[in-house]
């Protein structure tokens, strides 16, 4: 069986469709001209905003023109991340998926389906000719991932709803009603070329085999930062050896916790073996530490040629100290959500970008708007001392939660009529666009929901099939009792 042949139908026949139209972050092109193709093969009024946005409006249900509008949004763009050794390219080849028992997987890439999944039940609505729903808009925003551009550049007056319902969570059985803030914190280190020095010795040392995933929804796992496991070997090796740094490389994306890191350093001769050995104590300390957590992380060291140059001493030395100094992970937990991260922090990459230029990014989250700037300035200060360069991005705001909220009570008795179970109410620390349309719509009443999703972010993405259905079910039987409501 393949993906477009699951039930229901029309939601599984527009994913599959999603999964074979490319769409990374910042090139959303083929997948806006795929939607608004689908909005004049179904007749229906589509708009495009300056800032690449989509809204596509669909009439009421004859009898319902009186009952609230609905607006269901999800984000275009897909994280692109893959193994080491996939031949995959991400602007232009589809997504090559398969079934799992009860889940749907990709072979070495991320799936998309966060946030794939949410557009393809945006479109079945809109393709179906049996719902019974007031007026509906289908937002369609571009860069959530890397930066939320989609929703910060919407033109106000963009749509015009009285509900909100955001398709982007992960976990079915749960509605999200507040997210976390973020802001990204960046630093240049800038290099001088040095010649390698003679009778040095040359070995390249990866890490490997992480599980990574969400550097919000699975922060609080614990799980391993090939950045900070790297930087922690390469720090006592500096301490111990008179060690050059000729490379360094490691993860890649913002909000991905580091999956893979790699350097390339230089020792004496006769200092070769002590390396080795001071890895082979190394290892077995980080497989303790990361035991039943990360099963399979790997960390390994081969000798290389000589490379061309080396980075200067200084700079070597202050960035190994920055990226080991830096923190990774939950800072701090909510004192009024139990279970909830408040504040965390990810040390996302490092990437040399040119021929003196090295730069890091890390990521903060929280849902308490002082506390994100106070991590980010605790991260600016490292880079500060460090003799970098760090700017902050731009940033974006949390979502406060609203208990009170008249669209969560209906999806909550939606649900319960559904499936006799009461939902959990919940709020997230990852990052999603509500709190920047509360900005412009201070009126929207909002709520996030989704099928249930593991592995966002990395190539162990896969979304569980029988949660597909419950979820389309659940917004289905959302809009017909919106539709009942009057204005």
């Amino acid at each position: 069986m393949e993906v477009k042949d699951l039930k229901p139908e029309l939601i599984w026949k527009y994913f599959d469709a999603i999964t074979k139209v490319p769409r990374p972050s910042k090139k959303e092109e083929k997948i806006r001209e795929f939607l608004l193709g689908f909005a004049k093969e179904h007749k229906l009024d589509a708009k495009v905003d300056k800032t690449g946005n989509v809204v596509i409006t669909k009439d009421a249900t004859e009898g319902y023109e009186c009952a609230p509008t609905v607006v269901m949004q999800s984000h275009m763009d897909m994280v692109c991340e893959k193994n080491g050794g996939v031949e995959h390219d991400f602007d232009k080849d589809p997504i090559d998926t398969y079934i799992d028992g009860e889940w749907v997987k990709a072979r070495g890439t991320t799936l998309g389906a966060d946030n794939g999944i949410g557009m393809a039940a945006e479109l079945a609505v809109l393709a179906s000719d049996n719902l019974k729903h007031g007026k509906l808009q289908a937002l369609f925003t571009v860069d959530e991932e890397t930066g939320l551009t989609g929703a910060f550049g919407m033109e106000e007056g963009f749509f015009d709803g009285d509900y909100l319902l955001n398709l982007d969570s992960e976990d079915e059985a749960e509605i999200f009603i507040g997210c976390a803030g973020g802001i990204d914190t960046t630093s240049t280190f800038t290099y001088q070329r040095a010649m390698t020095p003679e009778n040095y010795f040359y070995l390249r040392i990866d890490v490997s085999n992480l599980l990574g995933g969400h550097s919000g929804g699975d922060i609080h796992l614990g799980r391993g930062n090939a950045n900070k496991i790297l930087a922690r070997f390469l720090w006592q090796c500096m301490k111990k050896y008179d060690m050059v740094l000729c490379s360094i490389d490691g993860g890649n994306l913002r909000n991905a916790i580091p999956r893979e890191a790699t350097a390339v350093i230089g020792v004496h001769q006769a200092a070769k073996e002590d390396v080795r050995a001071d890895l082979n104590h190394y290892i077995p300390v980080i497989e303790d530490e990361l035991r039943g957590i990360e099963p399979s992380v790997k960390i390994t060291m081969e000798s290389v040629d000589e490379p061309e140059f080396c980075i200067d001493h200084e700079t070597a030395w202050n960035l190994v100290n920055a990226l080991y100094a830096i923190p990774h992970g939950v800072i701090a937990m909510s004192r009024d959500i139990p279970g909830l991260v408040e504040t965390s922090t990810n040390l996302a990459s490092v990437k040399m970008k040119n021929e003196n230029e090295i730069v890091v990014a890390t990521s903060q989250r929280s849902s308490v708007e002082s506390e994100k700037y106070n991590i980010a300035h605790q991260i600016e200060s490292i880079f500060l001392l460090a003799k970098s360069k760090p700017t902050h991005g731009d940033g974006y705001p949390g979502w406060k939660p609203n208990m009170h909220s008249k669209i969560m009570e209906t999806a909550v008795a939606a649900y319960e009529e559904l499936y006799k179970v009461t939902p959990a109410i919940k709020a997230i620390h990852a990052g999603l666009e509500c709190g920047l349309f509360l900005q412009k719509y201070p009126h929207l009443d909002m709520i996030s929901f989704g099928p249930t999703l593991q592995g966002v972010h990395s190539p162990d993405e896969k979304m569980h099939i029988p949660a597909v259905e419950k979820f389309w079910n659940h917004l289905v039987r959302i809009l017909e009792k919106v539709a009942e409501e009057k204005k």
